[in-house]
């Protein structure tokens, strides 16, 4: 490689990274800005501009917030959902997109086109017949009403990303597996799920944000405020003062914190194909 070329080279590299660090700091810059707001000593007068570090720091809106809300408790029943929500439409969603690509064409475009077609309905439309049904089978009032839609795949979008994965899955691996004698069940779990690792940390994430964030399944569904989760806890805080923008911003961090630093630990799984392509070249 000649001087000049190796020159480029790295000025390239460096301009590549640098657009890296600028993108990066556009996005983290509204969860530093909150996370900064939520340190604002109280009775402070709003600031004129962005308060990038607030003088003087203080964590008066933090303990504020253990204080007048039980956000332990909120805390707890979020994790709790997402615990068990979260690997119930991995294991539905899966188990739908594989059988689905397993399907003959023509039943399979149609079920992937019902598929699309469930992703445009509102899901205000959702709400009071998911109320009627859950409250048919005595689960209103539970946490097991935020579950519930889990077990459905938890959305289309789940099921036809798991079905686009599948589909790249070579025939030939899944009828050497039927050929051995593996059942159903046990080739989407032996040779399907080990293939589609990226696709199953993308779902996991979406999973994760949509029962993370969901506020209006608690509003809905529960009766008392033993199941609260975080999302019913900030809007709890907004509606005992709205002027108190540091407990409020030290809530928002409360609920951002665990979905961002989820994001940036599985981002680097989202593009990921190499175990697909090494097991065929294998």
């Amino acid at each position: 490689m000649s001087p000049e070329i190796g020159a480029r080279s790295s000025v390239a590299r460096a301009l590549h990274f640098l657009l890296l660090v600028a993108v990066t700091a556009l996005f983290l810059a509204p969860l530093l800005w909150v996370v900064s707001a939520s340190l604002r000593a109280p009775g402070l007068a709003p600031p004129r501009g962005i308060d990038w570090i607030p003088d003087p720091v203080s964590l008066a809106a933090w303990e504020r917030l253990v204080i007048t809300l039980p956000f332990g408790r909120y805390l707890g029943n979020s994790l709790l959902v997402v615990a068990i929500a979260v690997p119930v439409s991995l294991l539905t969603a899966s188990m739908a997109g594989f059988a689905m690509a397993q399907l003959a064409a023509p039943l399979r475009r149609a079920l992937v086109l019902v598929s699309v077609a469930l992703l445009l309905v509102p899901v205000t439309a959702l709400w009071l017949t998911r109320f009627l049904l859950f409250e048919a089978v005595g689960i209103t009032g539970t946490p097991l009403a935020l579950v519930a839609p889990a077990i459905m795949g938890g959305s289309p979008l789940f099921v036809l990303l798991y079905f686009w994965a599948f589909r790249r899955v070579p025939a030939e691996l899944v009828e050497a597996a039927r050929l051995e004698g593996a059942g159903a069940v046990s080739v989407w779990w032996r040779v399907g799920v080990p293939l589609v690792g990226p696709t199953s940390v993308a779902v996991g994430v979406l999973a994760f944000l949509l029962f993370w964030s969901d506020f209006m399944s608690p509003t809905l569904y529960l009766r008392t405020d033993e199941w609260a989760t975080l999302t019913i806890g900030l809007r709890q805080l907004q509606q005992l003062d709205r002027s108190d923008w540091p407990m409020l911003m030290a809530g928002a961090v409360l609920l951002a914190v665990p979905a961002v630093s989820l994001f940036a630990v599985a981002q680097r799984w989202f593009l990921r194909d190499d175990r697909l392509a090494e097991t065929i070249g294998g």
